[in-house]
């Protein structure tokens, strides 16, 4: 008889319930449930529904109990930097707004003209993007003051939704440590810079690492579903946990990809260095303490707004196949904040293309070829920047996520650099999600053992570079 576990896989245009166990060596998955996502305007902020995500997760266990899978526990992952904050009754005093707001506008400037850039680097090895939580935090202090003078508790996105199937309160670690605001070192709340950022201490819970048994669920959701799960955290953000299902994470650069493409390795210690926050990388925290020195980079979520404003025949792999045979040759600088959250995405891109004197691409496989050419030119620059950095050559770039799919990125990608492209598995982040819950409960004994069983148990492609041509990061 088969005995799961559940990986709750929410990302900002969808989310999964995944049913994984374990036969012998090999891992086995199974999709149990699927539901859309996506921010709404409410209340003049971009929101996400929590509540109508926590239904989904109910509806996800159900689903897995009706199937037969006889699930053991659960763990949730999401995004990143996102947050909710309770009163003393518990109840949300706040949205989950959404990272893509514009509530965060001037804030992260006006950090940086006060404190400074290399100090604030050099104790977070946090890289500064505009949506990072500090911000937002700085944002409600800025507007609703009373609002944080009432705040009892701080939760990220997946700690709220554990909070609500338990009862429980707790930062996990891969997630806090995207905020800007935990000491590097330490691997702690540096509550020295909350102070001076005017920020309140108490809100913020102890922080639990990925593979803390975090409880059962409560006994009304229990006799509520039907079943008794152990909530076990996972890394909770969900960058983290598809880094830990990185087969080869020694000898590749990994590039996790979806909305945004998240390229970088592995490491023990974080880069806190001048290079590494000139270059925008950042150190966050992943499974037993090591660091994903890695860079954010726009990614799918470019051709994922195109195709949405598209006639709906246009799939994405009608635009994948159509970029193959456009002879388009313009690109964009896809790291422009520009394309963060655009009124138009297509608009967008025509106008940076304009501005920049280029051809305008106008049919679906030019827009296409645009954004795929461009975002290879951004992987390629930013590989470059990491093996001088570290001042070592990698010979392979692993895809993970569900833009390992994607074989014409990922041909274009060996083409431009000369390396080798392994792409997959495509649910690298829900089996990261479920290795922590197998470790944790004894069946699979370490990260290592994991990995391997990874390797056996998934369908990796590769790409080899099919063209000779002089390699070069283009400036666009």
């Amino acid at each position: 008889m088969i005995k799961s576990r559940l990986a709750v896989d929410i990302g900002a245009s969808s989310g999964r319930v995944m049913a994984g166990w374990t036969t012998g060596h090999n891992l086995e998955l199974k999709e149990v449930h699927r539901f859309k996502n996506g921010a709404t305007l409410k209340e003049g902020h971009f929101c996400w529904d929590i509540d109508y995500l926590y239904e989904q997760i109910k509806r996800g266990i159900k689903a897995s109990v009706e199937q037969g899978l006889n699930p053991t526990s659960i763990g949730i992952n999401t995004w990143a930097v996102d947050f909710v904050l309770l009163d003393e009754h518990d109840h949300r005093l706040t949205e989950a707004v959404s990272y893509r707001d514009a509530r965060t506008d001037g804030i992260m400037e006006d950090v940086i003209d006060v404190y400074g850039k290399e100090v604030l680097y050099e104790r977070t090895g946090i890289a500064f993007q505009p949506f990072n939580t500090l911000y937002q935090l700085l944002a409600i202090k800025r507007r609703q003051p009373d609002i944080l003078e009432n705040a009892q508790t701080f939760l990220m996105v997946p700690d709220y939704l554990h909070f609500l199937l338990t009862g429980k309160k707790t930062n996990e670690y891969t997630n806090a440590t995207t905020t800007q605001l935990m000491n590097a070192f330490t691997k702690k709340w540096d509550e020295d810079l909350l102070t001076e950022m005017g920020l309140p201490t108490h809100i913020f819970q102890d922080t639990h690492l990925p593979g803390t048994k975090l409880s059962p669920l409560k006994a009304d959701l229990q006799r509520e579903l039907g079943v008794s799960l152990d909530v076990i955290l996972p890394a909770t953000h969900d960058t983290a946990s598809a880094i830990a299902a990185v087969p080869e994470w020694q000898t590749s650069l990994y590039i996790s990809s979806g909305t945004w493409s998240l390229i970088g390795i592995e490491n023990p210690f974080p880069i806190c260095i001048t290079k590494a926050m000139n270059d925008n990388f950042t150190n966050e925290g992943g499974v037993n303490y090591r660091f994903r020195f890695l860079k954010n980079i726009m990614g799918l979520w470019m051709i994922q707004e195109v195709q949405r404003l598209l006639p709906d025949e246009w799939s994405f792999a009608d635009l994948a196949k159509e970029s193959q045979t456009s002879t388009y040759s313009g690109k964009v600088d896809v790291d422009q904040r520009r394309f963060l959250k655009p009124d138009n995405m297509i608009d967008e891109i025509q106008s940076a293309c304009r501005e920049a004197e280029q051809e305008i691409p106008t049919s679906p496989g030019d827009l296409a070829k645009c954004i795929y050419e461009s975002l290879a030119v951004s992987y390629e620059k930013a590989i470059k920047q990491i093996e001088e950095t570290v001042e070592r050559t990698y010979e392979q770039i692993h895809i993970i996520g569900g833009g390992s799919q994607n074989a014409q990125l990922n041909q274009m990608l060996a083409d431009r650099t000369g390396k080798t492209v392994l792409a997959g598995p495509s649910e690298a982040t829900a089996v990261g999600n479920l290795l922590m819950q197998w470790i944790a409960a004894g069946e699979i004994v370490s990260l290592e053992e994991g990995r391997s069983m990874i390797k056996q148990s998934f369908q990796v492609e590769e790409y080899q570079p099919q063209r000779s041509e002089q390699r070069y990061a283009d400036k666009v």
